[in-house]
């Protein structure tokens, strides 16, 4: 972030890191729990009167995903949450973070409801409070409706009117048993790769398409704010933003700009006029032909927390002829494992909940850390996952590091419960700390579900 970008990452090898929180150092009241999110593992794309979403639409594109692969069984959680649930409560959470699917529940963004996907929720947040685990409920993990997307999707303004609507469906619904409420799930990733890079759904790549959309979706997160504020007695909200040191690839003075330009886009452009009511600096002028009267006080609600999503630090390289003057950059240093592509640095997980803490002055809960890697069963049908053992204990550690430094770190929920659908890398690289065979859908928990449940139970 901000103020870090010149310090060079120590990067660990995660198969022999293992260091361990002690107990007392996390708040009493910690939450522990797990992540997931609807379009990664609910499948069912076509049953029960969902609509089409923007990602169902980017990956039947050719070369968009890797081995052609689509969500439309994924994990077929729509059919196998009792069984999910369960895994859950053998872990002995205290938390579950998912999102509602907006295409699921209003299949054209807007107008008519579909009862049968509202229906799904209560079962699933029934079924999760009955096994003694809080909902926390996001509100969009990047399934846009298609319908809306034909509208323009995040480039129309008119989106956040639409997602008030959506806001207040969900709140009406289920705010009788649901209190967490996150407004979106890592803005920077949905809008920047959906809008600027074309990496993500929708594919766009276009300098105001994805300044407009930055726009759009800060005044509907502000709206949706608003709405739950009014509709659910004792909310807590926040919003969760994927936040992550950035450095240049090479220390020139252009990557070093470059390194900048990434670093705001990245990290501060959604964040800032969220929480301090003002674009950064580098952004500022390119923004201010979208912004009218009053727009940055409709942003900038009062929210209870920041959720924190983060993996690994990223890099920059100076791209004159990108939309935005950056590409992303590669690591000067990796592990000797060639699966995992992101560095394995705890120290920039410690430095980010740090800097998260001291810039907004949000209590603020870890919403995604894992490891991802391509697992496997063993003759014996264990899968035995010593590097994500590992990793989760190093970043659990720094995060105890970063508590004792005097972040008001609140929780942590891993990413991911399951094996899923990993947006552009398909099946092929695997978050779960259960493993799912994609052919029979037969969920079996590796070696880290058992290390991470014995963890909460010396830490809690």
């Amino acid at each position: 972030m901000t103020g870090s970008i010149m310090k060079k990452p120590v990067v660990i090898d995660a198969k022999t890191v293992s260091v361990d929180l002690q107990p007392g150092v996390l708040r009493k009241d910690f939450v522990w729990g797990v992540s997931t999110s609807s379009y990664q593992i609910e499948g069912a794309t076509k049953e029960d009167g969902r609509g089409l979403s923007i990602w169902d639409t980017y990956a039947r594109q050719k070369g968009r995903i890797e081995h052609g692969d689509t969500a439309d069984v994924a994990c077929d959680h729509y059919h196998r949450y009792p069984e999910d649930i369960a895994l859950m409560k053998g872990l002995g959470i205290g938390a579950y973070r998912f999102s509602v699917a907006w295409p699921r529940v209003l299949p054209r963004g807007r107008g008519a409801i579909n009862e049968k996907g509202l229906d799904f929720y209560d079962r699933v947040i029934d079924g999760v409070l009955e096994a003694g685990i809080e909902p926390w409920l996001c509100l969009y993990h990047w399934d846009l409706p298609q319908a809306l997307g034909d509208l323009g999707g995040w480039t129309n303004r008119d989106i956040a009117g639409w997602f008030a609507d959506y806001a207040a469906l969900i709140s009406r619904r289920y705010g009788d048993r649901v209190k967490r409420f996150a407004t979106f799930n890592e803005p920077c990733v949905a809008i920047l790769f959906g809008y600027a890079m074309s990496w993500n759904a929708p594919g766009v790549s276009d300098r105001s398409s994805y300044l407009k959309a930055v726009h759009h979706l800060n005044l509907a997160h502000g709206g949706a704010v608003d709405v739950i504020r009014d509709l659910v007695p004792g909310a807590s909200i926040g919003i969760v933003h994927n936040r992550q040191p950035v450095y240049p690839e090479s220390e020139t003075p252009e990557n070093l700009h470059a390194t900048a330009l990434l670093d705001t886009h990245w990290n501060l452009i959604f964040t800032d006029p969220q929480c301090l009511a003002a674009y950064p600096p580098l952004a500022a002028a390119d923004m201010e032909p979208y912004v009218q009267a009053g727009d940055m006080a409709k942003i900038c609600r009062p929210i209870d927390w920041i959720g924190l999503n983060h993996y690994s630090p990223i890099y920059a390289r100076a791209e004159p002829n990108s939309e935005l003057g950056f590409a992303w950059g590669k690591s000067p240093d990796r592990t000797d494992h060639p699966d995992f592509l992101w560095p394995i640095h705890p120290d920039a997980f410690r430095e980010t909940l740090m800097d998260t803490w001291t810039r907004y002055r949000l209590p603020v809960y870890v919403t995604e850390n894992g490891c991802g890697d391509p697992d496997a069963p063993n003759a014996a049908g264990e899968v035995v996952d010593e590097r994500r053992v590992n990793y989760l204990r190093a970043y659990i550690h720094a995060m105890g590091e970063a508590a004792k430094q005097g972040a008001d770190v609140r929780g942590y929920f891993v990413w991911s419960l399951l094996d899923n659908f990993e947006w552009g890398a398909g099946f092929g690289n695997r978050f779960g700390l259960a493993y799912v065979n994609f052919e029979t859908l037969k969920r079996t928990p590796k070696s880290s579900y058992f290390a991470y449940r014995d963890m909460i139970r010396r830490l809690r």
